[in-house]
């Protein structure tokens, strides 16, 4: 190993922001690095946190985050931050405000930019929750930029995923409408000292029982979203399905929060005496294989067509003498 390497699988904390500013900026070590990390990792437990702007994800995570501290638990916090348009880097809201975790050394705040990505989880998150996990973090958690729809993705790097909802802010299924409420392994209803939470509530507990799935046969269920699994467990009849459960929280004044955490241990149960967990990884790395491979078949490719043959295919696209799957197979052939 060399010897950053070393310094952060022994905790040092310098050794550790250097590196994920190599992974963040793509540098060509970066690599080289995740590989000497990889070994190490497989021990936190991954935290999503999503939902749409004005729900309170920044508070909740940081009163989350004192809770689990309360416990002896380290804890790194990954706040995916929109890009800013004039430096191209991350904003930094969560970072101010979670100022007063600052202080504390079993915490480690970090922000990075979605630089354009959808899904709000930027492309080098997976490899920076995986350095963190070689850190020795107990829980890595992952917020995102609550951009809406495409926050599905989160479910891609999560083992836990909390949704947050919050009273107040319109159509009471505007989580089905956003495409997020499916994906919730435990659902919150932050700022519940406001009038209508109640109400959320219900609502978002009618929404769940008119799309629980009902039975293993057929799909293994996680994150509250219907996921086919290519192999079924030898005893499905001994697996028992997750029912979200549906928590009222106020995260300025420190309520539920306690409740919140004891949810998110009986999760983690749920999954590991269930031998999920190890279904969910092989399914996370799948995607990610192919994704990788994706990427990387893409630069090949690109590498090897001329600037102007580009050009000019978008040309004829453009002046329809072809259309764009015609273009393609053109470019292939030229590959050959």
């Amino acid at each position: 190993m060399t010897n950053q390497v070393e310094l952060l699988v022994k905790g040092s904390r310098r050794a550790l922001a250097r590196t994920l500013t190599l992974i963040e900026n793509q540098h060509p070590q970066a690599q080289a690095t995740l590989a000497q990390l990889y070994p190490h990792t497989g021990k936190a437990w991954i935290l999503g946190v999503t939902g749409a702007p004005g729900t309170g994800k920044s508070s909740l995570v940081n009163a989350l985050t004192k809770a689990l501290r309360e416990q002896e638990k380290t804890v790194a916090i990954i706040a995916v931050d929109p890009t800013s348009p004039f430096s191209g880097g991350a904003i930094l809201g969560d970072r101010i405000r979670m100022q007063d975790l600052s202080g504390d050394k079993g915490v480690f705040i970090r922000s990075m930019a979605t630089r354009g990505s959808l899904g709000g989880v930027a492309t080098a998150t997976r490899d920076m929750v995986r350095v963190l996990d070689a850190a020795g973090f107990d829980y890595v958690i992952v917020e995102t930029v609550g951009a809406g729809q495409s926050e599905v993705d989160i479910v891609r790097t999560a083992y836990t995923t909390l949704v947050i909802e919050a009273p107040g802010l319109g159509d009471d299924v505007q989580a089905i409408k956003a495409g997020i409420l499916e994906i919730a392994d435990i659902l919150v209803v932050n700022k519940a000292d406001r009038n209508g939470a109640d109400q959320t509530v219900r609502s978002l507990r009618a929404m769940l029982e008119l799309g629980h799935p009902a039975s293993w046969e057929q799909f293994v269920s996680h994150h509250g979203r219907l996921m086919e699994t290519p192999t079924m467990p030898s005893t499905p009849s001994d697996v028992t399905l997750w029912i979200p459960p549906v928590l009222k929280t106020s995260a300025i004044q420190n309520e539920g929060i306690t409740e919140l955490v004891i949810q998110i241990e009986k999760h983690r149960q749920h999954l590991t005496e269930s031998g999920t967990v190890a279904q969910l990884e092989a399914r996370y790395i799948e995607i990610e294989l192919y994704e990788r491979l994706q990427q990387a078949l893409m630069r090949q490719v690109t590498s090897q067509l001329s600037e102007s043959l580009i050009q000019t295919i978008i040309n004829q696209i453009r002046t329809r003498e072809i259309d764009p799957q015609t273009a393609v197979n053109q470019l292939l052939v030229q590959l050959n």
